[in-house]
């Protein structure tokens, strides 16, 4: 297969954006991409945009042509993606196969959401919307619902403890300090986390992504025109490996088990397959952690953590920064909140960043990156690898 390289990576903050309307947003990550990959827009021959909510909560639906017509692109193709919380992971997905299938020599992926405008009903309304409601939604399990079970289930097979999973908030957090896109980074204490209100036992506040706003895009090329721009390149091209979408469950009961996702699994073991790389071999993943026990699952079913072990990992040091293998050191969701649609986009900006050596919480040596974007009841997912290079 030809192969794919990001040239251009763009985001905004992660937080509250009052006021600013979601194409703006969309717009802003954008032209930071394109202008950090030095390319033409007249170059750019494809858009793909992840997006969940923007209907529900802000009445505009044809955001990838509003987009592109902002940043004056031609009249390419321009497709609204969604995947509940993979939205993103499956845009990036398209604009790879665009360029790795030769119908354009460059595409651009966005991934926007804008969140904290709305009430909390409306955004608990539009977000269960991921759930298979004529199945799921008459029980009345939320998604909070949903990783309680599994924490639960979780702890009684392998002996996870509260304090392993309170773990993984002090870590993430802690990152997203280092991070001057992740707007929610902090020092707590195990003791503040355990003492927070309890959402749905045992998943207390804390241990949930917070609701947020903001945007991220990527420009990916192909090697004839990684060539042709590489003489005057003054930052490194990143090497998009790998870039597999699967589906599970849309309901909960079709799980064979919560203890762990097998769109996850299989998307991971897909990616490592076409990769040609082992587990061992990564460096990095930013993962999606929408819930703390979220990061322990996700590290197991990809194969980077041995089963039942993650959270043993995590008090250990070994998911740190500095670890055996650094697990969301941009802050993940936990610090840098859930903009749904935006995540996955914002996941590669992350680990290009730390595979072009220049992120505010670098991972030493950092060569092989990977990310995962887990949408609804496990019903959608995406895991892609990267490896860093010269020009």
């Amino acid at each position: 297969m030809p192969r794919v390289f990001v040239a251009g990576i763009g985001s905004t903050t992660f937080g509250k954006h009052d006021g600013t309307p979601i194409e703006h947003l969309a717009v802003k990550a954008a032209a930071f991409a394109i202008e950090d990959a030095q390319v033409d827009r007249s170059d750019i021959g494809a858009l793909y945009l992840g997006n969940f909510v923007s209907g529900p909560l802000n009445g505009k639906e044809v955001l990838a042509g509003i987009v592109a017509d902002r940043l004056g692109l031609n009249n390419i193709p321009c497709t609204k993606v969604e995947g509940a919380c993979a939205s993103g992971g499956i845009a990036f997905r398209h604009a790879y196969l665009a360029v790795s299938s030769g119908s354009v020599d460059a595409a651009i992926a966005i991934g926007v959401e804008t969140m904290t405008h709305a009430k909390t009903p409306q955004t608990t309304a539009a977000l269960n919307c991921a759930m298979d409601h004529e199945y799921d939604s008459p029980s009345g399990l939320t998604f909070p619902g949903l990783f309680g079970l599994a924490w639960r289930m979780h702890s009684q097979r392998y002996g996870t403890t509260r304090d392993e999973v309170a773990a993984v908030v002090l870590k993430n957090k802690r990152n997203g300090l280092r991070n001057p896109l992740a707007q929610m980074g902090a020092e707590i204490t195990i003791d503040q986390i355990c003492s927070s209100a309890m959402i749905c036992d045992p998943i207390q506040l804390y241990d949930c992504c917070p609701t947020s706003d903001g945007a991220a895009a990527v420009v990916v090329i192909s090697e004839r025109l990684m060539r042709q721009l590489g003489p005057s390149r003054k930052v490194p091209f990143v090497e998009a490996l790998s870039s597999i979408q699967t589906r599970g469950s849309s309901r909960i009961a079709g799980h064979r088990d919560l203890v762990s996702f097998d769109a996850t699994v299989s998307a991971a073991a897909i990616a490592l397959q076409r990769a040609a790389l082992s587990p061992a071999q990564i460096d990095l993943v930013e993962l999606h952690d929408c819930f703390s026990i979220a990061e322990i699952i996700d590290s197991e079913d990809l194969s980077l953590v041995p089963r039942g072990q993650g959270g043993k990992w995590v008090m250990e040091g070994r998911t740190a920064v500095d670890g055996d293998l650094a697990i969301n050191p941009s802050g993940g969701l936990l610090a840098k909140g859930h903009p749904v649609g935006a995540t996955g986009v914002a996941q590669v900006y992350e680990v290009v960043k730390q595979l072009r050596h220049e992120h505010p919480n670098q991972v030493q040596n950092a060569r092989i990156g990977m990310t995962h974007n887990l949408g609804g009841t496990g019903v959608a997912c995406t895991v892609s690898i990267f490896r860093g290079i010269d020009t």
